[in-house]
């Protein structure tokens, strides 16, 4: 199970994307990147940073450390932005925090240069979770102390918002060619080599234990937590073994708008 913590103290808001994640205390003397259950997306969004979180790192990949973040929604009563508190409000209970990288500079492909093995990680990585937010658009990477860190998970699995048709993940294809590492020569066909065989039902197993059962009840169609991850098992699994055969790496389609949804880039907002 991740480490739990409680927020004691709200620090400030990250506007970025299409939820409000703000940077908090914790009573264990941490301070962590804190995304809230009462955000837009809702607890899905959270669902998929952990089982994607968990998963890139033991993969190898490096990602923040993950931890069951406690709020009382008591901690806003000093902030003076009126949407803030209504979502800390609608957020008491247990959230999720990712541990706040001081110094971290977000990614700049003119100025950090990617071998074409790491590149080829993540974006294999990328294309098993089906991410659709690591673009040039929005690299959602930081750079800290040397070393290139991935986050920003939510807009993965998109499977999940469709159980039904969460059987077709397995063969869906995934186009890189607007991935913000495509211009490194990504090594897509070691990384599968590699990675591929460590994907096991019972590595993702692992990883979907760390989901709170909090954020898996009440699922429709599903009678217990457990059942739900073991569909996130059922669904990535096959995935794997022949994901590399799916990736296409093609010229980047500048002109073209993101392919996010809109419940990411806040579109559906302004509708």
């Amino acid at each position: 199970m991740l480490p739990e913590v409680t927020a004691i103290r709200y620090v400030t808001p990250l506007r970025e994307g299409g939820s409000l994640p703000g940077i908090v205390e914790a009573d264990d003397l941490g301070t962590y990147v804190m995304k809230f259950t009462g955000a837009g997306q809702g607890r899905k969004t959270l669902v998929a940073e952990v089982l994607c979180g968990e998963l890139a790192r033991r993969l190898g990949l490096r990602v923040p450390d993950l931890v069951r973040i406690w709020l009382d929604p008591v901690i806003g009563r000093s902030e003076p932005d009126e949407e803030v508190q209504e979502l800390l409000k609608s957020s008491g209970g247990l959230n999720l925090g990712m541990d706040f990288l001081p110094g971290a500079l977000g990614f700049d492909p003119l100025a950090y240069e990617v071998g074409p093995e790491e590149a080829g990680r993540i974006v294999w990585f990328d294309a098993l979770v089906g991410n659709v937010d690591r673009s040039w658009r929005n690299p959602n990477m930081l750079v800290w102390h040397g070393d290139l860190w991935l986050i920003d998970h939510g807009a993965t699995l998109i499977f999940h918002h469709n159980w039904p048709a969460a059987g077709k993940a397995a063969e869906r294809p995934y186009d890189a060619s607007d991935h913000a590492l495509a211009p490194f020569a990504p090594d897509v066909a070691a990384a599968a080599e590699q990675l591929a065989p460590l994907v096991t039902p019972g590595l993702l197993a692992e990883c979907a234990a760390q989901i709170p059962d909090e954020w898996l009840a009440d699922e429709p169609g599903f009678a217990s937590p457990d059942e739900v991850r073991a569909a996130y098992t059922e669904a990535l699994a096959p995935r794997a073994a022949t994901l590399h055969e799916r990736i296409t790496l093609g010229e980047p389609s500048k002109d073209r708008p993101s392919q996010a949804p809109g419940w990411l880039t806040g579109k559906d907002e302004a509708k």
